[in-house]
């Protein structure tokens, strides 16, 4: 979750304004015309109710460190029970290091996900560190100090309560609010001046508001990789390159070009300035002294290389065993919302350092800090600081017997992690041991007609991982769900079973989890068009949400397919459509896992070419709100993915402004490009840079109006990616044109998205299929008791009459009746007791006996069964036709139902 900046430019400067982007919580009504923040509200809704925190699961990672994974578990079943990650780390145990890891190579300007961190530096486990700003396309400095092995990297910005966590190199834990003090001097002139900071961006200091780099004097090493000291400081610098204590180099209104060495560093100061003066008298041969050190708030002063390592965090969460008030303003972080988190403490003896994770991601939203400081107390954390969370919160660690580290669990992205600045790395130096024991490796979460490989690995006294060779494994499952053959399982049934292997005497098991349809919440397809032609390939992924929260792929060997009004075959994720029936109005392809169902309607159509930007005669342009929003739009080849061909691309700059800005690619001077006809979709290939912006396009109706669609709701991914995006939403009227396609950043989470960026956009599709399928809505009139009913004023019999159930006061009706007469499709499946029925847009599926529903593959509650009875299916009236669109009123003195 970086912290961004927002720039203001003059005449001749430039500098930074940082902020933190706000979130309102509302605790009652909100005002009139003010919106409420969704995750706020929930976070209060929760506040109310009671948790507790249940261990899941526990593995060593090496000797002296152990993966612990918690559920919070709440009191009220109706909110979602969340996920802590833990890595327990025991300082007593000699062979286990922290450190701080950062940029490729040790750079603290440059970023690379968690996971890189830890393989470039041999880590065994790592979470990710500091909040940090994103002032340019290539700076990511830490906002905090960064020690890296006992090497001070980055110093403390001049904030207000800012916290940081070191180990010392004597092995002791400290959290504390550290500043930075330091002293160059030109020792051969005996003239000193003060030292502002280490590697450090240009800032905005507290409590005053000035600009960090204003006659202030800065010292940048070789871990400064980005190509200017730095972006946006509001002066122009005076620099010195030292090296091994020598000034080799001054530039007097400019900067140094010369390579900083490892065993040298920059001087830079204020042109015009007295800390340019200082720089600008040095000359070269000048013996150059350079003293620093961290001071706590209670006045102890540290050398950096007192420490260990060190790295910042944001407000303090926990001392002395108990949560505290935050130190800082958490609106930029999101504080008050469900969100991913990040943090580390100790405990009280200081022996035992907590790296803590928690989730976010599908039904799971992650909590807000004041429940991030109940979960902390819960574990017995004695002082705890924040890291960066949100997106940025990433855990990773070498499962036993493993070589390489993995994700414990899914960042906001699914199995992609951000990149972010600096991370805490956990490390073994223990050496290699005797096998102490193997392990099972594989999957522990499948799903029906899966294929699963396992393997054998093995680890030694210290948990540390050795060579499997020459071991032979054997494996078994103990449960009848599945049968391996040669290592490969084949799950064959939902339930939860145990995994088994051995190897002479040594033994290992591990739970796996085999997913049934009463775990299945939400079933989710997501088709790369809907058109239905003969020979159309049609991608169709399908995702499953589970009652847990989780958001799972379903393997496409695991999905079985039916197709109503046409033919086709699925494989490997793909449907191609065979026959199609003649004059038909909207076809389904209902996707089935264990019976659970959701349906693709798909409509005879045809598609068009709007724009491939090939010969483009119109101009395009950029426009952007609030009027310093930057930016620029132009029709250009040569960018990766479309070399020889002609794209539309967008660059943008939020870093000026604040609240809601958007950047808009205007086409053809706002006049737009003419859509013919009534398309009912778009389908546009996109260039996504993982800026997380909100990706729209604006039309202007026949009538002048300006309409609106959404083409996705955050840009979370990076390359090129094919979206089809509906245009019900926009409500087209008469000869419509495209006028804009431009990116939202919200007001709300901007430390989630980039300030910079550039998108692309090409092959721009219109598909022609009716946006809804017409049914038809005939006025029915029943009354319980009697079989006798009326159809838009015509008597028709009914197969059994309706009546109403005794306790529970719900009207029952013949569904095959009511969906013949609404036009629906009525289709029984006797093995399971299931009724399935489609009208228009809607695949609504009960069954006899249970208590849920389904809706367009989301289950559902109903408040009363359906029954069978003389071989009929009856229904609540209400909830049936209701969920068909229908209107139900009810007629107590005369018992009568009229749906319409």
């Amino acid at each position: 979750m970086p912290l961004f900046t927002s720039q203001a430019r003059q005449k001749s400067s430039r500098f930074v304004l940082p902020f933190l982007a706000g979130v309102l919580v509302f605790t009652g009504s909100a005002a009139p015309g003010v919106l409420s923040a969704p995750h706020a509200v929930a976070a209060t809704q929760k506040s109310a109710v009671t948790y507790k925190l249940v261990k899941q699961n526990e593995t060593f990672v090496t000797s002296g460190v152990r993966q612990i994974t918690y559920a919070w578990i709440p009191s009220a079943p109706s909110i979602p029970t969340e996920m802590m990650h833990v890595l327990q780390v025991d300082l007593n145990n000699p062979y286990v290091q922290l450190n701080a890891m950062g940029g490729p190579g040790g750079s603290v300007t440059g970023k690379q996900s968690v996971g890189a961190m830890t393989r470039e530096t041999g880590a065994v486990a790592g979470v990710n560190g500091d909040v940090f700003r994103t002032a340019g396309s290539t700076e990511g400095v830490p906002m905090g100090a960064q020690i890296t092995s006992g090497s001070l990297l980055v110093s403390t910005e001049q904030l207000k309560g800012m916290y940081a966590f070191g180990v010392t190199k004597d092995r002791q834990p400290i959290i504390d609010n550290f500043t930075f003090t330091g002293t160059v001097t030109a020792v051969d002139q005996g003239v000193s001046f003060p030292l502002a900071g280490l590697n450090k961006s240009a800032y905005r200091t507290e409590p005053d508001k000035a600009y960090s780099h204003v006659n202030a004097l800065y010292m940048y090493t070789s871990a400064w990789t980005a190509p200017e000291r730095p972006v946006n400081s509001a002066t122009t610098p005076n620099e010195a390159l030292v090296v091994d204590g020598v000034v080799t180099e001054v530039v007097v209104g400019g900067a140094v070009a010369t390579p900083i060495p490892e065993n040298g560093y920059v001087l830079r100061g204020h042109y015009g300035r007295a800390s340019g003066d200082f720089v600008a008298n040095l000359t070269a041969g000048d013996r150059i002294s350079a003293e620093y050190s961290l001071k706590t708030a209670s006045g102890q002063t540290y050398d950096p290389a007192d420490f260990q390592m060190m790295v910042s965090g944001h407000t303090l969460l926990m001392n002395q065993g108990a949560p505290v008030s935050f130190t800082r303003d958490v609106n930029g972080l999101s504080g008050y919302a469900d969100r991913a988190r990040t943090a580390v403490g100790f405990s009280k003896d200081g022996s035992t350092v907590y790296l803590v994770t928690v989730e976010e991601n599908g039904g799971r939203k992650g909590v807000a800090l004041k429940e991030l400081q109940q979960m902390l107390k819960e574990l017995g954390v004695w002082k705890a600081v924040n890291l960066d969370g949100g997106g940025s919160t990433t855990m990773v660690a070498r499962p036993l017997g493993d070589f390489q580290t993995q994700l414990v669990h899914p960042t906001s992205f699914g199995t992609t992690q951000r990149l972010v600045t600096n991370g805490i790395g956990v490390y073994t130096n223990a050496p290699q041991g005797t096998v102490r024991g193997i392990v099972a490796s594989g999957p522990q979460t499948l799903f029906i007609g899966q294929q699963a490989s396992y393997s054998l690995k093995a680890y030694d006294t210290y948990y540390n991982p050795i060579d499997p060779n020459g071991l032979t494994p054997t494996w078994s499952v103990d449960k009848q769900l599945g049968a391996f053959a040669n290592g490969t399982f084949q799950a064959a049934k939902a339930g939860t079973a145990t995994v088994s292997v051995k190897s002479g005497s040594a033994s290992d098991s591990m739970k796996v989890e085999i997913v049934g349809e009463a775990k299945v919440a939400k079933l989710i397809v997501e088709p790369s068009s809907t058109l239905l032609a003969p020979g159309a390939v049609i991608n169709v992924p399908v995702k499953a949400q589970l009652t847990d929260g989780r958001l799972l792929s379903v393997p496409a060997s695991s999905v079985s397919w039916e197709f109503r009004g046409f033919t086709a075959t699925v494989q490997d994720g793909k449907l191609t459509v065979n026959k199609v029936q003649n004059n038909l109005a909207a076809g389904y392809a209902i996707a089935r896992y264990d019976g659970f169902g959701t349906v693709v309607t798909l409509a005879p159509g045809t598609e068009r070419l709007l724009e491939d930007f090939e010969n483009a005669t119109y101009n395009v342009g950029f426009s952007g709100s609030p009027a310093e929003t930057a930016g620029t739009a132009a029709i250009v080849t040569g960018i990766a993915g479309r070399e020889t061909s002609k794209v539309l691309t967008m660059d943008y700059d939020f870093t000026v402004g604040s609240g809601r800005r958007f950047a808009n690619a205007v086409l053809n001077d706002g006049k737009g490009i003419a859509l013919p006809g009534s398309p009912s979709a778009i389908s546009i290939d996109v260039l996504g840079d993982g800026g997380m912006h909100w990706l729209r396009a604006e039309f202007i109706n026949g009538d002048g109006k300006a309409a609106y669609a959404t083409i996705a709701d955050k840009v979370d991914w990076t390359g090129w990616k094919n979206i089809r995006f509906d245009l019900a939403e926009a409500a087209l009227k008469g000869e419509a044109k495209l006028t804009k396609l431009y990116l939202v950043n919200k007001a709300e989470d901007q430390d989630e998205r980039s300030m910079l960026g550039q998108m692309a956009f090409d092959n721009l599709m219109l598909q022609y299929p009716p946006g809804t399928v017409a049914v038809s809505n005939p006025t029915i009139v029943m009354t319980v008791g009697k079989k006798q009913a009326m159809v838009d004023g015509k008597s028709v019999t009914l197969p059994g009459a309706p009546f109403i159930q005794k306790g529970t006061n719900t009207n029952y009706l013949p569904l095959r009746f009511v969906g013949d007469t609404l036009g629906a499709q009525v289709v029984w499946d006797n093995a399971s007791k299931r009724v399935t029925v489609l009208r228009g847009n809607t695949m609504l599926e009960l069954w006899v006996g249970k208590d849920t529903m389904t809706v367009n593959g989301v289950r559902q509650p109903v408040p009363a069964a359906p029954r069978l009875i003389g071989g009929s299916v009856y229904v609540p009236v209400r909830l049936v036709s209701e969920q068909l669109g229908q209107k139900v009123d009810w007629e107590n003195k005369t018992q009568t139902i009229t749906i319409r």
